[in-house]
């Protein structure tokens, strides 16, 4: 696909659905009551990585001190600088890619995924780079789809995935598992949950999803 020069990661026309999509999301999905929960009780330093619109924003609490949101794909990364100058804590929003972040070593005391491993290029990369940015002890709150429901679903999902769904979806992949990737990175999982977006209405493809935490050994 086309895109600006110097941009890291180009889905111009993806960028622009998601767009659309992820602000209807918040209310008629309920994703905005999600995301509640993905960032409640956060405080000081946190690094964003893969912040795409900035829909996160508007959610973290005042305890927060500074929010490092790394976006890849430019355009996304244009609305997420227009979300950064209304959100009620301080946002810097740069490029960057997850397997690569561009931030100093231990800096943060948590970090934040959210509907972004599924299309990184590389998750265990990304997840190691996860714990050099992260403080001993710090933080991941996540939020990530990946397979579920009965056979027929995740015999769907693994279709998808090997045909139109990465290039279709702007590299997002349906059956990456969060949790076992957590672990094989060296996270402690804490509490998680599986939920269904939206709550209400039918099963799709994308719906299933993990809500939790997990921690970086001191």
């Amino acid at each position: 696909m086309a895109g600006r020069s110097g941009d890291a990661v180009r889905h111009p026309v993806f960028a622009r659905c998601y767009a659309r999509f992820s602000v209807a999301a918040e209310t008629r999905g309920g994703l905005g009551v999600v995301r509640e929960r993905l960032l409640g009780g956060l405080g000081g330093r946190v690094i964003e990585v893969g912040a795409g619109n900035g829909m996160n924003f508007s959610h973290y609490p005042r305890a927060v001190s500074e929010v490092v949101a790394i976006e890849p794909e430019g355009r996304l990364r244009e609305l997420a600088r227009e979300a950064a100058l209304r959100a009620e804590v301080p946002v810097d929003v740069v490029p960057g890619v997850a397997e690569a972040l561009p931030v100093k070593s231990e800096a943060f005391d948590a970090a934040v995924v959210s509907l972004v491993l599924c299309s990184v290029r590389d998750v265990s990369r990304a997840l190691g780079e996860l714990r050099r940015v992260l403080r001993p002890g710090g933080e991941v709150r996540f939020l990530e789809h990946g397979p579920g429901g009965g056979r027929a679903m995740r015999f769907t999902q693994r279709a998808l995935d090997r045909t139109v769904w990465p290039p279709l979806v702007g590299g997002c992949h349906l059956t990456r598992d969060t949790l076992a990737a957590l672990r094989d990175a060296g996270f402690v999982l804490g509490p998680y949950r599986r939920i269904t977006l939206p709550e209400e209405g039918p099963r799709l493809p994308y719906s299933y999803c993990v809500l939790g935490s997990a921690v970086r050994p001191s």
